[in-house]
């Protein structure tokens, strides 16, 4: 009888209908065996056997074509079918199971997963321990992925008496029993993208088994084989805890725990090291560390759609994978470079992202781009599951098939490459500053004299004899590099330390150098391509995160030299690799003296490879046909340091884009289209992104090639890929963005080694001649037409007013056109480009060009996008302050143009926007402050505008005295200081002065930010006459607040604020010395007031003032000694002015604090008489 009684109907009904194609075997025998009905009978137990071993036999195709449906309902039939008192039965059944569901790659559907989980538990405890073995491997193929569904049954396998803890413990005789208990426990963990994962009680038996588990010694009866298997399961287990089960691990000493079983995993098997680890790892004291990451760049367009090469495959037997987990392959030798350095399984559709959510996601080029390279990618070392679930079938070798030393070496690899892949999901999982702490026991530091080297993640990149084991080292020592910068920034070694103690910076340091020392003797020993590939990229995450800048030199040039051969190696990958690291030399801390040298060395340094895979230098014909006019030599723009050598690194990348290949290399590059010419797409892609690093940090260098460059753009623009397009557009901004910061007035470029405007004129006709107009107009491709946008607004403005009409109305007409734009990125781009354009000195003039773009901006302001909406803010702010540079200049004519009615539309949408998100609010309380200070009598006169203006005002006022990002509020201090600066607004008089002024008095005595209190400070010293001030009380109230900011001005418990206090201290001197000047005699007495309680405390701070060198925040502060005395005078002969027509002791007590400052000044600067008879006329 059976012994699992489950109420419902009989589950074999009609099977699903399968492809005619598809074998007949399972339907007979899946009819067969349904037409069964429970039988103790020796020949109805004889007939189930021979059944069961022929669908055991049964020769299934890829994925069979049979319904998951179908095989469930058969198993759910074999165990109705299967008492649990026949234990061959029972182990036959559940051989069944397991068979059929890693066969079939088929996750059982929950109505029958309940019954069959009651099963197997139930089959575990009554039968006999001979059948565990088999019944647990069914129960692992049974929970694998359905995690969540078998919380009903927790309790019998997790609980206290779990099943499966009892026979995963260290007292567990029978070790394939305990192994196949963990293996279990791991797939229970394992969990599908968007499914619940186990409850946290869960997690924390199975981690804490796991970790028992890994922290155990090999028992003397147990083989290594088992042993391997049993850690592989173990560590399997955690990962997906980690990243399935988003386990947090917040516990020093769980984390600890973890991190020291990994150190010891990672070297498992490792021929000739053998390290003893302690049982938890501590981390070291980490100076003051801010663990906030720092600001990303945004992702450049390239990463997303930069295509990668296609990869020969060297596996011998291509190893398939089963949908729990588990690999079947053969290997002859597990160390061989063609298994290890390929080692990626074909994965089917089924199992998808079951096995992406065990398995880590790899650094790789990115996918994208054309042709063919976007069918193929680089494989991560960890993207096998060959360590991840292990079958015992996996021990059916042979010694025909390498023996078993070999056999034992493969599985001691997988231990050492689950360790590593276990190692990054916690590297992913944990915080940079906690993961900084333990820095010391996985990154290498230069050994002391005579004492051995530490083992380190470096030790495997140099030592494993399998290349994959190395690859999985490397792209974990990547994952703790990446984001590093902040914490490697304290490094610093440029001056010798001879001290007691080695100071922590010095020790950062010696590791930086040691890693660069290791990654590069790894590059020269490696001989596998992926391997080699995860070196370079290794070494460029190194390179981006270094400060060099406060490192000795050689470092970058060691790498700079030995990097160069592999540019012309024979694997597409490492050479587009090689070139990536080469564009993080140029971008790090750029500008560094020792890259400045480096890009000047030969064309041949270094490249003297006769097998090259790479155009060759010759200079090439097509682009020397330049448009007629002056050259660039003959405009005498010479490279740096007067070198006439060309860059090489420039020739190369200008080679690799436009040259044909060599015919050497024709057929054997991927990732490019078959039948191209070029170089492969990612190798193209890679030279536009560093050619754009230079144009970035090295412009000095880059403008040499303008012209040449400018044609090598427009090939690109004017090919069919839209990547190669979009790299060209971008390299174009970078290019035009380093021409307009040569033109700015605090540019340290000399002016004779300026490229000149005509030659910038030149450069830009060929660019609006070329293709980026239809680059513009490429409504297929928005991305690319938004960076057209962004190209077309890095023209240098004194340039722009130089091209011919033609060209300038094409620029201005396509802008106002795209703003129309239906795509959001467009449309963004388009409004910023306008805003800038408004800006050129000959289009700020134009009425109907202003008006145009003013209407253009107010349209976008309404769009839904934040994105849109914050640029159109930021250019509605340029345009405001294009109509405060109008209002100043002498002719009077725009300002009578420019149309109220759009003013009034202007002053609405600003309004509005400042309600807004931060982005948009920040933008949008400048331009308001611009549009009060701009509005004429003849506008506040009419009444119309005088409601619009209150709340304009009101909507300032709030925005200061919210709790908003810092920058809004700065720019909303800004605003207000702008408002006051209109002669024809009633400040002083109106009901809102009062307003306004405790706003600013507020944020100046108790904003937490030094800088939004310096910029309220300087708005409280704007207005130029005593009655804007308003009443004495209202005087007497701002004077008090800058006494009390003067006051508080070093208070503060953030340490970043501090560098400010002298900036604050300044400007509220010069905001006192400034209403002192204006003072009236009513308002004398409350300032005397404030003297007597406070007057040593203001003088030793106006003292600092005159005496230091500190500039205030505002650009129109006092700086000189010369200016701050002449503000001191000038108040001086005020308050004399004053005395002299009241008459009373409040003036006296004044002007005598005044002079008695004056005086220690003075004294001190040796030219007392003199000044202060000055003072007195």
């Amino acid at each position: 009888m059976a012994a699992v009684q489950v109420v419902g109907s009989f589950p074999c009904g009609p099977p699903q209908e399968t492809p005619p194609e598809q074998d007949n075997g399972f339907r007979r025998l899946s009819a067969r065996l349904c037409a069964l009905r429970p039988d103790d009978s020796s020949s109805a137990r004889t007939e189930i056997h021979l059944l069961f071993d022929q669908l055991i036999s049964e020769n299934y195709s890829e994925g069979g074509g049979v319904a998951p449906q179908d095989v469930s309902a058969l198993l759910v039939q074999a165990c109705r079918l299967v008492p649990l008192n026949q234990n061959h039965l029972v182990s036959k059944v559940s051989q069944l199971i397991h068979h059929l569901l890693n066969r079939l790659q088929v996750i059982v559907d929950e109505q029958n997963l309940d019954f069959l989980l009651a099963y197997t538990i139930s089959a575990i405890q009554q039968c006999s321990a001979w059948t565990h073995m088999e019944i647990l491997q069914a129960l692992a193929a049974l929970v694998y992925c359905n995690g969540s569904k078998c919380q009903k049954y927790l309790p019998d396998l997790l609980g206290k008496t779990g099943l499966l803890l009892k026979l995963s413990d260290l007292t567990q005789s029978d070790l394939e029993v305990r192994r196949a208990a963990v293996h279990c426990m791991a797939n229970l963990c394992l969990s599908m993208p968007g499914q619940p994962h186990l409850e946290e009680p869960y997690q924390n038996i199975c981690f804490q088994a796991f970790l028992t588990t890994l922290q155990s010694p090999k028992l003397p009866t147990m083989d290594d084989i088992t042993f391997c298997m049993l850690l592989q399961n173990a560590l399997k287990g955690i990962q997906s805890l980690l990243n399935g089960g988003k386990m947090k691990l917040t516990q020093t000493d769980e984390l600890g725990a973890l991190l020291a079983v990994l150190k010891k995993s990672m070297f498992h098997g490792l021929p000739g090291l053998s390290i003893e680890m302690p049982t938890v790892l501590y981390p070291t004291p980490l100076p003051q560390y801010d663990g906030r990451p720092p600001v990303q760049p945004q992702q450049s367009e390239s990463s997303a759609s930069r295509p990668t090469a296609n990869r020969k495959k060297k596996l011998k037997v291509k190893p398939r994978k089963n949908q729990q987990g588990e690999e079947e392959e053969e290997e002859s030798g597990g160390e061989s470079e063609a298994a290890a350095v390929t080692g990626v399984g074909s994965m089917s559709l089924h199992e998808g992202n079951a096995a992406r959510a065990s398995s880590p996601g790899g650094l790789r080029l990115p996918l994208g781009g054309g042709g063919a390279a976007g069918k193929e990618h680089v494989s991560s070392p960890f993207n096998s599951s060959g360590w991840k679930r292990v079958s015992s079938s996996e021990s059916d070798y042979s010694d025909a098939e390498g023996g078993v030393q070999s056999k034992t070496r493969s599985y001691q690899a997988k231990v050492r490459q689950g360790a590593l892949a276990c190692f990054l999901s916690t590297v992913k999982s944990i915080e940079k500053k906690v993961l900084y702490g333990y820095w010391s026991a996985f990154i290498p530091d230069t050994p002391e004299l005579g004492s051995p080297q530490s083992v380190s993640l470096m030790t495997l990149t140099l030592k494993d004899p399998s290349p994959k084991t190395r690859a999985c080292a490397l792209q974990v020592l990547s994952a703790i590099l990446e984001g590093s910068k902040q914490f490697l920034s304290v490094a610093e070694d440029t001056s010798d330390h001879r001290r007691a103690f080695t100071p922590f910076s010095v020790t950062i340091a010696s590791s930086i150098r040691e890693l660069h020392r290791c990654l590069l003797l790894a590059l020269v020993a490696e001989s596998s391509s992926q391997t080699l590939t995860q070196i370079i990229k290794c070494l460029a995450n190194l390179v981006s995160n270094a400060p060099y800048n406060r490192l000795k030199l050689s470092l970058l040039t060691k790498v700079w030299n030995q990097i160069k051969p592999y540019i012309r190696h024979k694997d597409v990958n490492v050479r587009v690799s090689s070139l990536t690291l080469l564009g993080a030399i140029v971008s790090t801390h750029a500008p560094l003296p020792e890259v400045q040298l480096l890009l000047q060395q030969p064309c041949s340094s270094g490249l003297s490879n006769s097998n090259s895979a790479t155009p060759h230098f010759s200079p090439p014909d097509w682009w020397k046909k330049a448009p007629t006019g002056p050259s660039l030599e003959d405009a005498s723009i010479s490279s740096p340091q007067g070198s006439s050598e060309p860059c090489w690194l420039i020739r190369l990348c200008i080679s690799t884009i436009v040259l044909p290949r060599e015919d050497s290399c024709m057929g054997s590059s991927a990732g490019s289209a078959a039948g191209s010419m070029y170089e492969p797409s990612p190798m193209r892609l890679e030279a536009l992104q560093v050619l754009a690093h230079l144009a970035r940090g090295y412009f000095s260098v880059a403008q040499v090639y303008l012209m040449e460059l400018g044609e090598v753009i427009c090939k690109c623009m004017a090919e069919a890929d839209p990547s190669i397009q979009l790299h060209g557009a971008k390299l174009l901004e970078e290019l035009g963005t380093g021409l307009i910061q040569q033109y700015k007035p605090d540019s340290m470029t000399e002016p004779d080694q300026r490229v000149p405007v005509f030659l910038v004129v030149m450069f830009w006709t060929m660019m609006l001649n070329g293709p980026l107009p239809r680059a513009l107009q490429n409504s297929e491709h928005p991305t690319l037409q938004a960076s057209a946008c962004d190209a077309l607004s890095s023209i240098l403005p004194e340039a722009f007013s130089c091209l011919p009409s033609d060209r300038q109305m094409l620029c201005v007409t396509v802008l106002l056109g795209l703003n129309d734009s239906r795509n959001r990125l467009v449309k963004a781009a388009t409004s910023r480009a306008l805003g800038v354009y408004v800006l050129f000195p000959c289009l700020r003039q134009d009425v109907i060009f202003v008006a145009d773009t003013a209407n253009a901006i107010l349209m976008s302001l309404q769009d839904k996008s934040l994105n849109v909406r914050a640029k159109a803010a930021w250019s509605l702010g340029n345009l405001t302050d294009t109509l405060i540079v109008n209002m100043e200049a002498p002719d009077p004519s725009f300002q009578e143009e420019f149309s109220g009615l759009l003013l009034l539309k202007m002053l609405r949408a600003a309004i509005d926007a400042s309600k807004d998100k931060d982005k948009v609010k920040s933008s949008a309380v400048r331009a308001l402050g611009n549009l009060l200070h701009f509005l004429q009598p003849s506008h506040i006169e009419k009444p119309r505008f005088a409601e619009i203006i209150e709340e304009s005002l009101q909507a300032l006022i709030s925005t200061v005295l919210t709790e908003a990002a810092m920058k809004v509020r700065w720019n909303a201090c800004y605003a207000l200081g702008n408002v006051f600066k209109n002669p024809a607004l009633p400040l002083g008089t109106a009901p809102w002065t009062s307003q306004a002024y405790n706003a600013l008095t507020s944020v100046v005595t108790s904003c937490k930010n030094f800088k939004v209190r310096i910029r309220s400070a300087a708005a409280l010293s704007t207005p130029s006459k005593r009655e804007r001030y308003g009443s004495e009380e209202q005087y007497a109230r701002i004077w008090g607040a800058l006494v009390t900011a003067l006051q508080r001005s070093e208070d503060t418990t953030d340490f970043l604020e501090f560098k400010y206090c002298a900036s604050l201290r300044t400007q509220i001197c010069q905001a006192l010395i400034h209403l002192l000047s204006l003072a009236r005699a009513s308002d004398l007495p409350r300032i005397r007031d404030t003297l007597e309680l406070n007057g040593d405390m203001i003088q030793s701070y106006v003292l600092r003032f005159l005496r230091s060198g500190a500039q205030g925040e505002d650009p129109g502060a006092a700086h000189s000694p010369q200016e701050r005395g002449e503000m001191i005078r000038t108040a001086l002969q005020h308050i004399g002015r004053v005395q002299a027509a009241a008459g009373d002791t409040a003036t006296r007590a004044v002007a005598g604090f005044l002079e008695d400052t004056l005086s220690i000044y003075l004294d001190a600067a040796g030219c007392h008489e003199a000044l202060l008879e000055s003072a007195q006329q």
